[in-house]
């Protein structure tokens, strides 16, 4: 299969493509290098695909947003994560399903925290609009294209840029592994999590 991998210079994406490499011709796209798109850039994320061309499977695994507290002193910075994380990765859903092979995939990144903490409210109604849209727009996807989201929680990796002990986390390769399921299994309109469920 030929898989795009959108994100694939960071701690995930760059685990996600090293999981799929022995087994699929990946295609890693990025802010930076060969292939570059930017998810809040809806032009860039057509620039990307008709570069890319065709392609059996999408995995994002760029979309992230930090921790925006409720009382932000404007509203730009507190709806910044939103662009991104959530409305690009929904643009690029509409996109991809035009440009991923029938029977292909598309697998999105959203994520969880074990409980709110202060910044957190805009992450959670980020990821749980993302989960819900995964949900209900499977139905949608056109010519047996699944469609699913990854929960990865914690990564161990970069737990200590955050000051926390990199023992509550799940290490990349153990995500990646998930991801890969989400590409080659036939999961439809699910998140999956570290344990895979």
């Amino acid at each position: 299969m030929k898989i795009l991998v959108i994100g694939a210079t960071g701690t995930i994406g760059s685990a996600v493509a090293a999981a799929l490499e022995p087994r699929h011709e990946v295609v890693r796209a990025s802010r930076r290098g060969d292939v570059r798109v930017d998810l809040a850039d809806v032009a860039s994320i057509d620039a990307m695909f008709a570069q890319v061309g065709a392609v059996d499977a999408v995995v994002v695994a760029a979309a992230s947003g930090g921790l925006t507290p409720l009382e932000a002193p404007d509203d730009a910075n507190f709806w910044r994560g939103l662009d991104g994380k959530l409305i690009g990765q929904v643009n690029l859903v509409r996109r991809a399903a035009a440009r991923v092979r029938d029977g292909g995939s598309v697998t999105l990144t959203s994520g969880r925290f074990a409980a709110p903490m202060p910044g957190s409210s805009l992450g959670h109604l980020v990821n749980a609009g993302l989960e819900a849209f995964v949900h209900g727009a499977a139905i949608e996807m056109p010519r047996g294209i699944r469609l699913n989201a990854v929960s990865p929680g914690w990564i161990r990796e970069t737990l200590p840029e955050l000051g926390m002990d990199p023992a509550t986390g799940t290490p990349a390769t153990e995500i990646a592994r998930v991801y890969a399921d989400a590409v080659e299994g036939t999961a439809h309109g699910r998140t999956l999590t570290g344990a895979g469920t």
